[in-house]
């Protein structure tokens, strides 16, 4: 398999998971432009499953909205490697939300995903 690819596998889509993640028992912290929400957990069959949102509210076109989700899908495909190396068999649901109103660059929100993650790691 190949490190730097971002399979469907790795995406957190099922309903009951995505509640789950964002009930009380969840963590959370701040990188902005970024709240990332994580949660341990046994039922995965990959090592991160993520979900990225950004808000309606903050972007109205959709065009934008999913400039900044390939932005940060593209971002964490880089890095996940610190994720997996870490996480000593442990598996990880992972939300990164969107805060800002504007559009930043790449490398910023690389530098973003790099320091979450690595917090998560350190968890």
């Amino acid at each position: 398999m190949k490190v730097n690819t971002f399979s469907k596998a790795e995406r957190l889509n099922k309903k009951i998971l995505i509640e789950k993640l964002f009930s009380a028992e969840a963590r959370s912290f701040t990188v902005f432009p970024l709240r990332v929400v994580y949660l341990p957990v046994d039922e995965l069959d990959v090592p991160a499953s993520v979900l990225i949102s950004v808000s309606k509210r903050r972007f109205k076109r959709a065009v934008k909205r999913n400039k900044v989700k390939r932005q940060i899908r593209e971002a964490y495909r880089n890095n996940k490697a610190l994720l997996g190396t870490a996480a000593n068999g442990k598996k990880w649901m992972i939300a990164f939300l969107y805060l800002s109103d504007e559009i930043v660059p790449l490398l910023t929100i690389t530098e973003c995903i790099k320091s979450a993650l690595q917090k998560i790691v350190d968890n």
